[in-house]
């Protein structure tokens, strides 16, 4: 394909928001934040002030608001990647399956069945 051709543009997929190059600008503040988390410094300072250490990196405000209500899908919606949103949900002792739950509009419990049921 020559760097001319363009892609024709992904179908949508109700209820998802797809992680594509705009995501990724929107999000970079969010997802260089999260990343930070991977020192224990980091994430100690996080706890000690999140409205700081939000401000450090520049968020905005519906960023911050979604940390702030801890909202998967309002993360996702302000351009967190999963990968890295996992760095900031471990802070609060949260897991994969944690989000996932968030994410499908079940409890974890349900959540984790799926998974099971999915599996067999």
């Amino acid at each position: 394909m020559a760097s001319s051709d363009k892609l024709p543009p992904l179908p949508a997929i109700p209820g998802t928001t797809p992680f594509d190059g705009e995501q990724a600008k929107k999000g970079y503040a969010l997802n260089k934040m999260c990343f930070s988390f991977n020192t224990a410094e980091n994430r100690a300072e996080f706890l000690k002030d999140e409205e700081a250490y939000m401000r450090k990196y520049s968020l905005t405000e519906p960023q911050a608001a979604a940390i702030r209500a801890k909202n998967v899908l309002q993360l996702i919606a302000a351009g967190g990647n999963a990968y890295y949103l996992a760095k900031f949900a471990g802070i609060f002792g949260l897991d994969m399956q944690d989000i996932g739950a968030q994410q499908t509009g079940v409890t974890k419990e349900a959540f984790r069945a799926k998974l099971v049921a999915a599996g067999k």
